[in-house]
């Protein structure tokens, strides 16, 4: 942002710079007050629309930058929407298969339970 402001500092610089430039060429120039009043108006209404011209292209400029920037955003927005989306999806799977492996724990676990419950039972009903 900077930059854009040491930018707009020089660009005011140089446009005071110039009509300050013009304005005492003509003050000093050899003809008469008539004629420099004259050629100063000229010099004026062109300046005034060549300001008018620059501006207008350089707000033409500034919105067909801004579009890109939007455009640009969206993509980006879809690309990331896009990602969150595959990595939801890849956390379910993962999510389930876990849910599956720890099942199958569970179930290994609960049929040695229920062995060694009966290896231990079994005996006492004998006696």
């Amino acid at each position: 942002m900077s930059d854009r402001d040491e930018f707009g500092a020089f660009l005011v610089g140089f446009i005071v710079g110039g009509l300050s430039g013009a304005v005492a060429a003509l003050l000093f120039a050899p003809q008469s007050g008539e004629e420099t009043r004259a050629v100063i108006k000229e010099r004026s209404i062109e300046l005034r629309d060549k300001a008018a011209h620059d501006a207008e292209e350089a707000w033409k400029q500034a919105e067909i930058t801004a579009q890109e920037a939007r455009e640009r955003a969206d993509q980006l927005m879809k690309q990331a929407r896009t990602q969150g989306e595959e990595l939801t999806l890849k956390a379910k799977e993962k999510s389930l298969a876990l849910a599956e492996t720890a099942k199958e724990s569970v179930k290994k676990v609960a049929s040695r339970s229920k062995k060694t419950v009966e290896e231990i039972e079994a005996p006492a009903l004998a006696e």
